[in-house]
């Protein structure tokens, strides 16, 4: 199949915000679909075509693919932890059958590369909570983690039995700065950034010594991209790798933030996402995507702090500039 354009579902969420624009910064704004079911809150879908899709219309999703001639996707649309847990039959419905309909475009043919994302929230509480493995054991607890280890699995069984060419990540926690918090038990590392340039009190919903794995987002694309473009002879799992950035906890991120600002402060009031947290791991092993296509995270704590810290206080000052 000759390649033709690429549609990128959940385009006006956390990931996919930024991953348009860096594929279409890499290959031009006309090859690269973005679609969600609404509008994205900023300008990305001003420089390229824009759909409103939801994603469990699969006449909808068939009729967008063959208008642009699309033949590769990134799947990104998904309901995430806590917002799960709170309408856990919608979640399930959303996660796993938005997952079928791409994946029957694949069987039949029409699309011939996917990229689906995965997430730590495989695991569970009788996982190996340190230095993770990629085949440790999963036995999520919530409705999120149950979906993506049984979308893992019906990816791999597309592979195996029709040889649809899947690829996934495991994604830990993504901070990044161009959009707000989204629903998920790490997205506490989004909102302290949001607090400290505001200049008002964080108050954490984890407790402060709560170690989890997390990325800035500038990696998370990167990897994104990397694992959906190498080889088909590299890609020896065929569900979803393990992703590893860098691991912290609340109590960590606040410190790194108040040296920068010494006024800002932060106390702890756990609620119901703690007990999420205590299921996942605290540090991830990513050596099988290292070896089989050559990841390398590239930001540590520091330059994460430094960046967002940055973004967004430059972000502010615009603001405030335009209300003037």
């Amino acid at each position: 199949m000759k390649q033709g354009n690429t549609l990128v579902i959940g385009a006006a969420g956390q990931i996919g915000i930024e991953l348009v624009l860096e594929l279409r910064k890499r290959y031009g704004n006309e090859k690269i679909i973005a679609a969600d079911i609404r509008p994205a809150p900023d300008s990305n879908n001003e420089d390229g075509t824009f759909e409103i899709l939801n994603i469990l219309n699969d006449d909808e999703l068939r009729r967008i693919v063959k208008k642009h001639s699309v033949t590769r996707i990134y799947h990104l649309a998904a309901m995430l932890s806590a917002t799960g847990e709170k309408d856990p039959m919608r979640a399930w419905d959303l996660n796993m059958n938005g997952l079928f309909n791409v994946l029957e475009l694949a069987k039949e043919g029409i699309i011939e590369r996917i990229f689906w994302p995965s997430s730590i929230a495989v695991f569970g509480p009788t996982t190996p909570k340190v230095n993770t493995s990629q085949n440790a054991l999963c036995e999520p607890t919530t409705v999120y983690g149950i979906s993506k280890l049984a979308g893992e699995r019906w990816c791999a069984y597309y592979n195996q039995k029709y040889g649809v060419d899947i690829r996934g990540l495991r994604y830990p926690g993504l901070i990044g700065h161009r959009s707000a918090p989204g629903g998920g038990t790490t997205d506490y590392a989004v909102d302290i950034f949001h607090k400290a340039v505001n200049g008002e009190k964080f108050i954490s919903f984890l407790e402060a010594e709560t170690r989890l794995p997390m990325m800035y987002m500038e990696d998370a694309i990167r990897a994104t991209i990397e694992i959906t473009e190498a080889p088909k002879s590299s890609i020896k799992i065929h569900h979803a790798y393990n992703l590893a950035g860098i691991d912290f906890t609340p109590n960590e991120l606040f410190k790194a933030i108040k040296l920068r600002m010494p006024r800002f402060e932060m106390s702890v009031d756990p609620d119901f996402r703690q007990s999420i947290a205590e299921s996942w791991p605290s540090s991830i092993n990513d050596n099988d995507a290292r070896t089989d296509w050559g990841w390398q995270p590239s930001i540590d704590l520091d330059l994460l702090v430094d960046t967002m810290l940055d973004a967004l206080s430059k972000k502010k000052s615009e603001s405030e500039t335009l209300e003037a």
